[in-house]
């Protein structure tokens, strides 16, 4: 008889301690009761039945979401690759979920779909610039689906866009023919300045004649420096005669259909 209640009480002592389940600080804890849902258990000790009831618990803490790299192509059809960050919460357990089937892989759709679709609507230079838009595009759709799945997108971060190594130096030396050309156009703009500041204090006293010949000796004088500058380089010394032979020359082709225009003119 002993034996009996022994083994009795023994039962009813499991019982009791099976039946209480603690939840801890920043879970939740679904309860099932024979396959269907019955309550939401909150942090602290509940009561539940054994053997009937199915304690499923969820963390509510803030959780981040890590996109991997995914292929996406440019409105000029440049293809790159993005990943990203999501950082979310769930607020209703009930609703997170008996709605969708997996939460995550879900969310990870959603920021795939969005992303190649804002960068679609970009060119690769606008790409670049455009994290802040594409990120608060990225928040609004997620908002917008999750509204019934009892979830909270905090923030949405897009990591990096990654472009080829064959395209990247093509970049490189696109930008660096685009900076050449802008310095080749400074210094031309230069050189024109400085003929109009001397024309302008000469205040005529050189003609066409004198202006060549000062550009040329000018020209001569950087290119011999260049020259010198190089390791490699050998010294060439040019008969100053020639030079001037030549910027006369020069001069004569120049001052040629002058003349001519001056005798038809009389004529």
């Amino acid at each position: 008889m002993l034996e009996i209640i022994g083994a009795f009480c023994l039962i009813l002592l499991g019982g009791v301690i099976g039946s209480i389940r603690v939840i801890e600080q920043g879970d939740q804890a679904i309860v099932q009761r024979l396959g269907r849902y019955e309550r939401t258990l909150n942090p602290g000790p509940n009561v539940v039945i054994p053997f009937l009831d199915t304690v499923l618990v969820e963390t509510v803490r803030e959780q981040l979401l890590d996109i991997d790299p995914q292929r996406a192509f440019t409105k000029d059809n440049v293809p790159i690759e993005v990943d990203a960050i999501v950082s979310w919460q769930i607020l209703d357990l009930q609703k997170a979920y008996y709605a969708v089937e997996d939460l995550q892989e879900s969310l990870k759709q959603i920021v795939i779909s969005t992303l190649r679709n804002e960068i679609g609507l970009l060119t690769l230079e606008q790409l670049f610039s455009s994290s802040a838009a594409i990120n608060k595009a990225l928040l609004r759709e997620l908002d917008q689906s999750t509204a019934n799945w009892g979830v909270k997108v905090i923030r949405v971060e897009v990591q990096e866009f990654q472009i080829s190594q064959a395209l990247r130096e093509s970049l490189e030396k696109e930008r660096a023919a685009k900076a050449e050309k802008a310095a080749e156009l400074t210094r031309t703009q230069g050189t024109v300045e400085s003929i109009q500041q001397l024309a302008q204090a000469l205040q005529g006293q050189m003609n066409a004649e004198d202006v060549l010949r000062y550009l040329v000796a000018k020209d001569y004088v950087s290119a011999s420096m260049e020259i010198g500058k190089s390791d490699n380089s050998k010294i060439v010394f040019m008969d100053p005669r020639a030079l001037s032979e030549a910027v006369t020359e020069l001069m004569g082709q120049v001052e040629e259909p002058r003349n001519r225009g001056n005798l038809d003119g009389e004529a």
